[in-house]
């Protein structure tokens, strides 16, 4: 796919997430045991052959820099191309570090698009759980004649969304914009596929209105003016996550080997940043139920439908239930939790007992002390 450029918005904003993302971007938080949630973005992208990815980044990226680094372990450490982390340098000195939109991230790299050698481009959200064929979305890009292809899923709907309206021709005919059900058409993966000189066209005339809005304003008006723009339908699992609810019930998810199988098929393997680690240990009275444990953990306690992350210490007579732990968590001796996300590095003492609820999960932050 030498003739397609990656780029992947990093810098979405999530306040409902909390203290999960108080000190990270949203994706670069931690998912199943060992990834980030922008390893399914990166991981589509290699897997459909693209290794020139740009990473647009807003404030506290510096998690995200330390995950990715040069950008070896997907194959997009190069001399020429490859990996380009873009952080918010080009912003006014007043602005926050967040934008207000797409249009604004796009236009803030808009130097590095000009440079891009390729003549097509794929968008792609970094905060999306789905493991895309972006080789089979290119096909339909080719083949349907259209100047932006929409990454679309007719799979059940979660919160608010983005809708397309396909006609027979398979175009998109009308957009509906933040809808909370699926009866308007196709739920939008805000994952594109587009030719370099509309999208560029679409960032001036935005910029020149001073519009930020990608749906609102830059596709809206690409429709209206007669703009063809198809559809590929992504078929599987689809999380967007948005706030803690949706990142408990993804990960909760993951123990369904259903689930499972289609976010990590064999033939789209999802990369990582690389731990070199010791196997885990399980203790003599360690009981382990419908949970995935990770490299270099101890556990000598009880976990039922539990995802702990490398480096855990699970202590004697504790029981874990429903419970999401992050790296490094320690967890002493005779302890109960029930239905808790752990940041890293959280140190909960003997004895120690906490119950959350499963649509609302307790949230310790990282480094904590109970």
């Amino acid at each position: 796919m030498a003739k397609y450029h990656g780029i992947i918005f990093a810098y979405k904003d999530a306040p409902e997430l909390g203290d999960l993302t108080r000190e990270r971007t949203v994706a670069s938080l931690p998912f199943c045991g060992r990834y980030r949630l922008i390893d399914f973005a990166l991981s589509s992208m290699k897997n459909a052959g693209i290794t020139d990815v740009g990473v647009i980044m807003a404030r506290d990226y510096q998690s995200l820099l330390d995950h990715i680094g040069s950008g070896k372990d997907w194959d997009m450490s190069r001399r020429s191309g490859g990996l380009r982390m873009l952080p918010p340098f080009g912003l006014p000195h007043a602005h926050t570090g967040n934008y207000a939109g797409t249009i604004e991230a796009l236009n803030a790299v808009r130097s590095y698009i000009l440079d891009i050698p390729q003549q097509h481009i794929v968008l792609m959200l970094g905060s999306l759980i789905a493991n895309i064929d972006l080789a089979a979305a290119i096909a339909a890009y080719e083949s349907g004649g259209a100047d932006i292809t929409a990454i679309c899923s007719d799979g059940p709907a979660v919160g608010v969304n983005h809708y397309y309206q396909v006609g027979e021709d398979g175009l998109v005919k009308e957009i509906f914009l933040y809808r909370g059900d699926a009866e308007k058409g196709l739920k939008s993966l805000e994952g594109y596929i587009i030719r370099k000189d509309v999208l560029l066209r679409l960032m001036d005339e935005a910029a020149a209105r001073n519009h930020y809005a990608f749906h609102r304003h830059a596709l809206l008006g690409f429709l209206n003016d007669g703009g063809r723009m198809n559809v590929y339908r992504h078929e599987g699992y689809v999380c967007a996550v948005r706030n803690i609810a949706q990142y408990y019930r993804a990960s909760m998810d993951m123990l369904n080997a259903e689930i499972r199988h289609q976010i990590f098929p064999a033939s789209r393997p999802v990369r990582t940043k690389i731990h070199e680690e010791v196997s885990s240990y399980f203790g003599e009275s360690a009981v382990v139920k419908n949970s995935l444990v990770a490299d270099n953990c101890i556990i000598e306690g009880e976990l039922e439908n539990c995802i702990v992350f490398s480096g855990c210490r699970i202590g004697a007579d504790t029981k874990l239930r429903n419970s999401i732990i992050m790296r490094g968590v320690t967890i002493g001796e005779h302890a109960e939790l029930d239905y808790i996300i752990s940041d890293k590095y959280a140190r909960f003492s003997d004895r120690t007992q906490l119950k959350g609820s499963a649509k609302l999960p307790t949230v310790v932050p990282k480094g904590s002390n109970i």
